[in-house]
């Protein structure tokens, strides 16, 4: 498998259709959890997770991301995690961080690239799933967030690049 299926070298301007392999990830997964707390949970989860990885010999071979299992409302089912050189052999409790193993999933997937501020991903998402829809195609769960761009304080956020994903029905 390639360093990781989802990286396009150049920002995707429009939504194209691509078939993609299922990929192993190590992830903190959560459910119902508050969406105005996100930061802390990526602050806190990939503190631990990168250290925890590195202790077990698995090797992250692509950027962080965050995969969505329902639509948000103040709360949402999501995982946070890299994708991994090989599948994690069982779950990792990290400083009180459990790491465990997932997967980013194959098969038809739309997809665009954000490149711009995170507070503007809910107008990018609005973007890719009116394109699936005019395309005569429908969304499925999982989506996800691929943050190609590592953040950074001193990240100029008009320069983050973000590539979102859907599968397709």
């Amino acid at each position: 498998m390639s360093e990781l299926y989802l990286l396009h070298p150049e920002p995707r301007a429009a939504m194209v259709v691509v078939q993609v392999p299922e990929v192993p990830t190590a992830v903190v997964s959560v459910v119902d959890y508050p969406l105005d707390e996100m930061s802390t949970l990526f602050d806190r989860g990939f503190s631990a997770l990168f250290p925890a990885l590195a202790a077990a010999g698995i090797t992250p071979v692509g950027p962080a991301f965050s995969l969505h299992h329902r639509m948000p409302t103040a709360t949402g089912d999501f995982e946070i995690g890299v994708p991994v050189d090989r599948v994690l052999p069982e779950p990792i409790d990290a400083d009180g961080v459990r790491i465990e193993p997932s997967v980013l999933p194959g098969g038809d997937v739309a997809t665009v690239s954000h490149v711009g501020a995170y507070d503007a991903l809910g107008e990018a998402w609005g973007g890719l799933m009116a394109s699936v829809i005019a395309d005569g195609r429908e969304p499925a769960f999982p989506f996800w967030e691929v943050y190609v761009t590592e953040p950074s304080p001193d990240a100029d956020p008009a320069t983050l690049r973000t590539d979102l994903y859907t599968r397709l029905a």
